[in-house]
């Protein structure tokens, strides 16, 4: 396929790509990153300098210098556009065809179409991602098994919001000016070009979803991206609109400026939980045992620091009309009665709280639980699309609520909780180098977020060495044996040994180094990419 001359595509060719990947396409991509990678260059190390405050043993609180953003009342987002407005129940998934139309016809109100934490960035998933929405949009989707099911979208379908790679990430299948194109500027700027007149056409819009940001410098970066794709496109001013996922610790603390940076182009905020947990043992992986934290499965909304966290989302989010959305309910349907019966009776509880706390709406990642959560959000909405005039006024939260992980009811550690956790992470890093990045795991969805924070806790754990349920020491020695008895389990069950070798190299370098780095986006992610790159001759 012919393309821009400063553009040269790595990835392999495939059937249709050519209508994702046209000279006019490749070109607005350039045009993007013309404009945008020397500052997100200039983010990317503050993020650094940023986080050497507290690596060093210092603390993080609300920014002085933006204190007038956060007491101006005066100020207000954009809010829902079109087809967004009624948010109660939200599936999440990869953009795959199949997927594409259960989600879309799974009775959620919303679509995320996930090209970050729930796929593996092949450039076949890439690529063919975008090409499913494009036929999503045209109705163009049906697709028949073998078996001779048929798939085709119904008369109602979700509202689709496509959540692009964060800002950290490379396309490392696509060189512009012979270096890998920024990762949220391709997922990001492919579907605009290509669905974004499509979409406001249909009376929705383009709608997305904002990942991992750090502060609101990032967010302003975004702000400025829409404003010159909308301009670039001859799209109105304002039509897109972002929900901003507050899944890092610093994030929390600029929830205000975030939202007052993307005010003209801003729907809500979103609670990502587990990437949340992760930054937290991230920024303070060297503060000693007082922010170790237990076992994942205890890690619930109900702790005290979690609640101060969801509670701050909801009352900044309403005072400035915007959506507030909840958390992933991971959980899938399960064949056993009993054991499906408990995981309901969780996911209920889950999204009764968030309902109740004030949320808008909330995430699942099976169509078997819309109903689950529709009935909770019902409950408390009943014909109301939203809750925003629940101001929670009542909420107050300080810098120490957000830390306070010393309040944790949850106990020690178990010897029980890292097993899970090595054989979570080993078992989707097997997956992910495999092409898939939504995987069911012991009943649970796992994707990038959940396998990191069981990643993470490996690592915390045998880096202080802390002590478990039982008296005995979670070790280096420790952990390796337990990845060692996971690989014999998965060559026991038939995995293929090449892909299982690799995620133990990267488990075992990740999870037992001197630093924590996040393992799905930098040595890690570059190996997958080495994989599954061939160039085009």
């Amino acid at each position: 396929m012919s393309q821009p001359s400063r553009i040269e595509i790595l990835g392999e060719p495939e059937d249709r790509f050519e209508e994702v990947l046209t000279p006019e396409a490749l070109a607005f991509l350039a045009r993007l990153h013309d404009g945008f990678a020397a500052r997100r260059t200039e983010l990317l190390a503050e993020r650094a300098r940023r986080a050497a405050a507290p690596a060093a043993g210092g603390a993080l609180d609300f920014l002085p210098e933006t204190r007038a953003v956060r007491e101006d009342l005066g100020w207000r987002v954009a809010g829902a556009g079109p087809g967004l407005a009624d948010r109660r129940v939200e599936i999440t998934g990869p953009p795959e065809r199949r997927m594409a139309v259960n989600a879309l016809n799974s009775g959620a109100r919303v679509w995320l179409a996930d090209f970050e934490d729930a796929t593996s960035p092949t450039w076949h998933n890439l690529v063919t991602g975008q090409l499913n929405l494009m036929d999503a949009i045209d109705r163009r989707i049906d697709d028949t098994t073998p078996e001779g099911k048929r798939y085709y979208i119904g008369n109602d379908p979700a509202t689709i919001v496509v959540r692009p790679r964060g800002w950290h990430l490379d396309e490392q299948h696509l060189l512009i000016d012979g270096r890998p194109a920024i990762g949220a500027l391709v997922d990001f700027g492919l579907y605009l070009f290509h669905c974004g007149r499509p979409q406001i056409a249909a009376g929705s819009g383009p709608y997305f979803y904002l990942p991992k940001l750090e502060n609101h410098l990032e967010a302003r970066l975004w702000n400025d991206v829409f404003t010159y794709a909308q301009a670039e496109l001859g799209i109105p001013y304002g039509t897109i609109r972002a929900t901003v996922l507050i899944e890092t610790v610093t994030a929390a603390f600029e929830m205000d400026e975030i939202l007052h940076e993307l005010r003209d182009h801003a729907a809500g905020l979103n609670a990502g939980r587990w990437d949340y947990l992760f930054s937290l043992i991230k920024n303070f992986a060297h503060h000693g045992p007082r922010y170790v934290l237990p076992d994942r499965a205890t890690l619930t909304m109900t702790q005290p620091f979690m609640r101060a966290y969801t509670d701050l989302l909801v009352r900044t989010c309403h005072r400035r009309g915007a959506h507030a959305i909840g958390g992933m309910a991971a959980a899938i349907p399960q064949r056993d009665p009993a054991a499906n019966e408990a995981a309901l009776t969780r996911v209920r509880a889950d999204k009764e709280r968030e309902a109740g706390d004030g949320f808008d709406g909330s995430w699942v990642a099976h169509p078997g639980l819309v109903a689950t959560c529709r009935t909770a959000f019902d409950a408390v909405l009943g014909d109301h699309p939203h809750q925003l005039d629940r101001t929670r006024e009542d909420v107050e939260v300080t810098a120490a609520d957000l830390l306070g992980v010393q309040r944790l009811s949850a106990g020690l550690p178990t010897e029980q909780g890292l097993r899970a956790n090595v054989a979570v992470a080993l078992r989707y890093l097997v997956a992910w180098l495999n092409g898939s990045g939504a995987v069911a795991v012991f009943g649970l969805m796992e994707d990038v977020a959940t396998a990191e924070i069981a990643r993470c806790q490996i690592w915390q754990w045998q880096h202080h060495c802390t002590r478990l349920t039982g008296g005995s020491l979670a070790t280096p020695d420790l952990v390796r044996r337990l990845i060692d008895r996971e690989r014999a389990a998965l060559l026991a069950e038939g995995a293929d040994p090449a892909p299982v070798d690799d995620a133990v190299r990267i488990l075992t370098d990740t999870a037992l180094g001197a630093e924590l780095p996040a393992f799905l986006t930098t040595d890690a992610y570059a190996r997958h990419l080495v994989r599954t790159t061939a160039p085009v001759s």
